[in-house]
C-alpha cells in the first residue's frame, strides 16, 4: 500500500501550464506502475497518463502532446505536466499507484482553466 498527496493544482489561463506533483509514501514506489486519471463535475473519471516502473509512458488522446508524466524515483514523485491548456481540461485530478494486489488514489486537485 502507498499513501499519495497531489498538489499544484489551481487555476490557469487557456493556453497557460501547470505541473501537478504526487508524493508518495514508502520505499518501493519504483515498483508502481503510476497514472493520473482527472473527472470534471457529472461526467465519468477518465484516464489521462501513465508511467510504468520501467518508465515507459502512455497518454489519452486528449493528453498527447499536450501532457507529459514523469516520475522521480529518488524523491517517490509523480509529475504531469500540463501545457496548453483549454478550458476542457478543468477537473478534478487524481493521482493512481498500481501493483497487483494493490491500488491506491490520492485525494485530487482541482484544475481551473478559465479566462
Amino acid at each position: 500500500q502507498v499513501q499519495l498527496v497531489e498538489s499544484g493544482g489551481g487555476l490557469a489561463q487557456p493556453g497557460g501550464s501547470l505541473r501537478l506533483s504526487c508524493a508518495a509514501s514508502g520505499s518501493i514506489f519504483r515498483i508502481y506502475t503510476m497514472s493520473w486519471y482527472r473527472q470534471a463535475p457529472g461526467k465519468q473519471r477518465e484516464w489521462a497518463a501513465s508511467i510504468t516502473s520501467g518508465g515507459s509512458t502512455s497518454y489519452a488522446d486528449s493528453a498527447k502532446d499536450r501532457f507529459t508524466i514523469s516520475r522521480d524515483n529518488a524523491k517517490n514523485t509523480v509529475y504531469l505536466q500540463m501545457n496548453s491548456l483549454k478550458p476542457e481540461d478543468t477537473a478534478v485530478y487524481y493521482c493512481n499507484a498500481a501493483r497487483v494486489p494493490y491500488v491506491s488514489w490520492g485525494q485530487g486537485t482541482q484544475v481551473t482553466v478559465s479566462s
